[in-house]
């Protein structure tokens, strides 16, 4: 889950599994230095965890966060084109970004997290995550959407090969899942409307960059699929293996 604003942003972030998250993506964080950046930087939160470490913090987002801390400077900016030289930060947080990256710009933005990093780079990202699962359809295109507007699945090997010029110092995983589909499901969820995705997520449509919003209203033979659609899902995920929710990776420079 991602949360919007507000008490649905703070309940998530008092939930069990966001305070484990919150606990081990800190734990990589250098204990201090003098810069840092937070990437997505949202409503501050980490960047005020960052604040506690760094001298000076810049929080980044693509709208300019409203943040009022004496040692945070707020920018509105693009991770796959950062305004900043190189090497100009001794630490770069990407956390809770990289899933929501067009695929043909995610080696640009990795590009760009690499080259403003002076010593560690830190990125946390959904873990082998099933994005057909909870996908929404448009109402305007009916184009299918991944939840959350998650565009991109990672596992470990697929994030180091994103960081060519850096080296994993260390890896951290959260939670755990045992969420899984299959492609019949994914076709009877979609013949169905997809009425149980996302549609109090903020990201607008992928494909038309319309609202997305639930089906207003589904005929019997949706409703059958999307029962069956259910069960099927719900069979398969008892079976399957739990893993991790989230993956964290500290890269560094040292020693490439």
């Amino acid at each position: 889950m991602e949360p919007g604003s507000g008490s649905d942003l703070e309940e998530y972030r008092n939930s069990h599994g966001e305070r484990e998250r919150t606990r081990k993506l800190l734990a990589l964080v250098p204990p201090e230095g003098n810069s840092a950046l937070d990437i997505g930087a949202r409503d501050g939160f980490f960047s005020l965890k960052l604040a506690e470490r760094f001298a000076k913090v810049t929080a980044l987002d693509l709208v300019k966060p409203a943040i009022v801390h004496p040692s945070i400077a707020c920018m509105k900016g693009d991770v796959t084109a950062l305004d900043f030289p190189d090497d100009a930060f001794d630490f770069v947080l990407c956390a809770e970004v990289l899933e929501h990256i067009p695929p043909a710009q995610l080696p640009r933005a990795c590009a760009e997290i690499a080259r403003v990093s002076r010593n560690h780079a830190l990125i946390g990202v959904p873990f082998e995550q099933d994005i057909r699962i909870a996908r929404t359809t448009c109402p305007t295109c009916g184009g299918k959407n991944p939840p959350w507007g998650h565009v991109n699945a990672f596992d470990e090997r697929k994030i180091r090969s994103l960081f060519p010029g850096m080296r994993a110092e260390k890896v951290e995983f959260a939670g755990s899942n045992r969420d899984k589909t299959n492609a019949l499901a994914v076709l009877l969820m979609d013949l169905a409307g997809n009425p149980f995705g996302t549609y109090d997520q903020q990201e607008t449509c992928v494909l038309c960059g319309s609202e997305i919003s639930p089906p207003a209203q589904r005929n019997l033979a949706q409703r059958l699929a999307g029962f069956t659609a259910v069960k099927l899902m719900t069979a398969q995920s008892r079976l399957a293996a739990p893993k991790p929710n989230w993956i964290h990776i500290l890269f560094s420079k040292h020693g490439r």
